[in-house]
């Protein structure tokens, strides 16, 4: 990832996701996780690079839904056992987890097969998937006009956009508009397509395209793109994030909500209710 004096050349690299969310740049650079987080509160963003996230077991079932769909990952390892309280198997997970692989009993690793094989069914999603019309898992890296580097992991980069696979409670229409404002899937939206834009792995015209499916049978899938206003809004977010960090790394001030007192209301409907 270093050409000659160990500066990092901007680019797109096969690496391990370790890697990639250790953040190898000299420095640091900002990821479309810590954006959002930005997005929220400084301070909280601040927090959590200093205090990484410890390891959380739920994320397991999405990494494995992840490996199996797109045929890249950690290697996905059945414990077949009826329980996992014991001190046998507790050391049997732990020991497959530090091995960089990911523990699954027999009834979850079904149901992402079943999973699998339910997204294969839906036409669209299937063909954004197809197997050659893209790469799995590339990690890019790139210095936007302000220096500030970005670091971005695509989940399956095509010549002609980008695909995003997310599991879901729900995926109806309204239900997903919640969880791109929950989630700010619209900033990551942006921040993606920026990166990838810039480094010129797709062009100006590209999509980006997300395949949300649910958890539970009969694992519904919906593909979906994000209208011009979730893109606008997005990228104003982004942008405003971008200059908190800007003046963060600058300053060392990461404030919270506030740095003084706040006036606090009801909630419009409840305004309206005594009108």
């Amino acid at each position: 990832m270093t050409a000659a004096g160990g500066e990092v050349e901007p680019g797109l690299y096969d690496i391990p996701a370790e890697l990639y969310h250790s953040d190898p740049i000299p420095g640091g650079s900002l990821s479309s996780t810590g954006i959002r987080r930005l997005t929220d509160c400084p301070a909280r963003f601040k927090y959590f690079l200093d205090n990484p996230e410890p390891y959380k077991p739920a994320y397991e079932f999405g990494t494995a839904a992840h490996t199996v769909v797109l045929g890249d990952g950690p290697e996905l390892i059945v414990v077949d056992e009826k329980r996992w309280d014991t001190d046998e198997t507790k050391a049997k997970v732990a020991a497959i987890r530090a091995a960089g692989n990911v523990p699954l009993k027999a009834e979850a690793r079904q149901r992402i097969d079943d999973m699998a094989q339910a997204l294969a069914s839906n036409p669209e999603a299937a063909d954004l998937l197809t197997p050659r019309s893209g790469i799995a898992e590339q990690s890019a890296f790139w210095p936007d006009h302000n220096g500030i580097w970005r670091r971005t992991r695509f989940d399956w980069l095509r010549p002609d956009g980008i695909v995003d696979y997310k599991t879901t409670r729900s995926v109806h229409p309204l239900a997903l508009e919640k969880t791109v404002h929950e989630w700010g899937y619209h900033q990551q939206d942006d921040f993606y397509l920026t990166t990838a834009v810039e480094l010129g792995l797709i062009p100006p015209t590209a999509f980006f395209k997300f395949i949300y499916q649910e958890k539970q049978p009969p694992y519904l899938v919906t593909v979906a793109e994000l209208d011009a206003t979730a893109m606008s809004i997005g990228r104003r977010l982004n942008e405003r994030a971008l200059h908190l960090y800007a003046a963060g790394r600058a300053t060392g001030h990461w404030p919270a909500y506030s740095d003084s007192t706040v006036l606090i209301s009801v909630p419009p409907w409840v305004e309206r209710q005594y009108a």
